[in-house]
C-alpha cells in the first residue's frame, strides 16, 4: 500500500498510541489532533489522505467536525473512518450520514484497522482517478481527456493534463519534484527533477491567457503548490 499521510482525530493517549504504532507498521505517516478544533486548525496547513475521527471529543464532537469536512469544498473529498465506541445501529447511520467512509467500534483490531483504511483509499484513487475537478471556471474532466476555462477549450499535452490533473486534485498541498516525478511520471527513474520545471513553465503558458496560470505558486527550495485562491496566488 502506497504511504499516506493520516490525521488522527484521538483524545485519548493509549488510543492514540495504539493506532501510531500500527500506522508506522503499515508505512503511513501519522498526524495528531485531540480536539476537533485542533484538527480544524491541522487542515489549513495540510490535507491528509484520510481523517480517522472519534465521535466523543472534548468541545466539537466527531459528528459536527465530519459535516465540516465534507461541507468544505477543499477537504470533502478526504475520506474520513470513524472509530468509537459508539456502536449501535443508529450512531453508525449517523456517522455515516454525517460524511463518514466507514465506522469500525472500539475496541477494534489493529490488523482490521489497517485492512479498512486501505480498502477506503483504494477506492478513493479510483474514484478521483476519473472524478472531474474545477477550480474556480477552470474545469478538466478526466474520462473525456478535456480542459475548459469559463468553457473555452484549453489544448494541453498529455504530461500536462497530468500535472494539471494531479494539482487539482490536491489544492493547497506543496509537492516536491520528486514527489510529482513519482505521481505524474510515475517514478520513472531515468526522468530528471528540472524535467519538472520546464512542464510547470509550458502549463503555465498555456494557462496565461485564461489568467490561471498565477494558480501554479512555486514555493522556494520547497516545490509547487497549486492555490484555490486567487488572493493567495502569486
Amino acid at each position: 500500500m502506497t504511504p499516506s499521510t493520516i490525521l488522527v482525530v484521538e483524545d485519548e493517549s493509549a488510543i492514540q498510541e495504539l493506532i501510531g504504532v500500527n500506522l508506522q507498521l503499515a508505512g503511513h505517516n501519522q498526524i495528531v489532533a485531540t480536539s476537533a478544533e485542533q484538527a480544524l486548525s491541522l487542515l489549513n496547513d495540510a490535507r491528509p489522505n484520510l481523517i480517522l475521527l472519534d465521535w466523543q471529543l472534548p468541545g466539537m464532537s466527531g459528528i459536527d467536525f465530519a459535516r465540516h469536512v465534507k461541507n468544505n469544498p477543499l477537504t470533502c473529498n478526504v475520506p474520513i473512518i470513524m472509530l468509537t465506541a459508539r456502536s449501535t445501529l443508529q450512531d453508525k447511520i449517523t456517522g455515516l450520514e454525517a460524511g463518514a467512509d466507514d465506522y469500525i467500534c472500539k475496541p477494534f483490531s489493529p490488523r482490521e484497522l489497517i485492512a479498512r483504511i486501505k480498502a477506503v483509499l483504494r477506492r478513493r484513487e479510483r474514484l478521483m482517478a476519473n472524478a472531474s475537478v474545477q477550480t474556480f471556471d477552470l474545469h478538466l474532466d478526466p474520462a473525456s481527456h478535456r480542459v475548459t476555462a469559463a468553457g473555452q477549450p484549453i489544448e494541453l499535452g498529455p504530461t500536462e493534463f497530468r500535472l494539471l490533473h494531479f494539482f487539482m486534485a490536491h489544492p493547497e498541498l506543496v509537492h516536491s519534484r520528486a514527489q510529482l516525478l513519482k505521481h505524474v511520471w510515475d517514478g520513472q527513474a531515468y526522468i530528471e527533477e528540472r524535467t519538472v520545471d520546464v512542464h510547470i513553465r509550458r502549463l503555465r503558458s498555456v494557462l496565461q491567457p485564461s489568467g490561471f496560470d498565477c494558480l501554479v505558486q512555486t514555493v522556494h527550495s520547497v516545490g509547487y503548490r497549486w492555490s484555490a485562491s486567487i488572493s493567495n496566488s502569486g
